[in-house]
């Protein structure tokens, strides 16, 4: 290797169809060959196989995230085909980490995909995290956001959160020790006060800007590029087409990543958020 040029040394160990498929971000001079090595060797942990999940998980798998984690343990339902585009019209019925991975694997067989066809509670959260580099959060529910949130903390993994309803969308990197949800949301909505995806409605479309956003931010937190969107939430109206820039900063007084925490151990979210579990 020491007789190759800086160029030819970034390409060597990637096989002849490797260095094709890879070619464009190989040649940017913030990936190169290092950086795509870095991606196949990143493990990254995807929350839910649904609309943000769908977008965040085709573009890792396109870029070559090497390991692939997919927590979902729901079924294709055909009213999930107007946004979750992993799936298709042939899967309703089948388990949506089965119909994911095969259409993962149809576009990079690359990536080793892991299916935890589980439900994700208290009792798995910290054990299946531990397993990651880092943690995407698909879900549309509040147990799970809360759970998620507080899992990634406390197993000090960096998590990106995206969440959308009606024609609106949002997304924030949280790093440990940099602020968490609870920051932002230290007490959930009363049961009703904001209606889910099945009550209200959502733009599909809106589920693929917010989820190729999650996943433009898990790419350079892999490879280690360019500014997070740690500190700062975005917001995305289509109906007006604008984003909107929130900045926020770690809560003192956060009871999970605060000054003095009260929360080190993981709980029944269902309760907490007043909710019944879906089991």
């Amino acid at each position: 290797m020491d007789n190759l040029s800086p160029n030819q040394q970034s390409w060597s160990g990637f096989t002849e169809e490797q260095l094709q498929r890879y070619s464009r971000h190989i040649i940017l001079k913030q990936v190169g060959g290092k950086g795509q090595r870095k991606l196949l060797q990143t493990r990254a942990l995807l929350i839910g196989a649904g609309g943000l999940g769908s977008p965040v998980a085709l573009y890792l798998a396109a870029a070559g995230v090497g390991t692939l984690g997919i927590v979902d343990y729901d079924h294709v339902d055909l009213s999930n085909l107007q946004r979750q585009i992993l799936h298709h019209t042939d899967d309703v019925g089948r388990p949506k980490v089965v119909s994911a991975s095969e259409t993962i694997k149809a576009i990079n067989p690359d990536v080793n995909v892991i299916q935890h066809s589980v439900r994700l509670d208290s009792g798995n959260a910290r054990e299946l995290m531990n397993q990651y580099d880092m943690v995407i959060d698909g879900s549309d529910n509040f147990p799970t956001r809360y759970l998620v949130n507080d899992a990634a903390f406390l197993t000090k993994k960096p998590l990106v959160h995206g969440g959308i309803l009606l024609f609106e969308g949002m997304t924030t990197v949280f790093i440990p020790g940099k602020g968490c949800y609870r920051c932002l949301h230290p007490v959930p909505p009363p049961p009703g006060a904001i209606p889910s995806c099945q009550e209200a409605g959502v733009l599909g479309v809106i589920t693929g800007i917010i989820g190729s956003i999650q996943a433009a931010e898990a790419i350079k937190l892999a490879l280690g590029i360019g500014e997070p969107l740690s500190g700062r939430l975005i917001y995305f109206d289509a109906l007006d087409m604008t984003f909107r820039e929130v900045k926020f900063r770690r809560n003192p007084k956060c009871p999970l990543c605060g000054d003095n925490p009260t929360i080190n151990e993981l709980v029944d979210y269902d309760y907490f958020c007043g909710v019944p579990s879906s089991e």
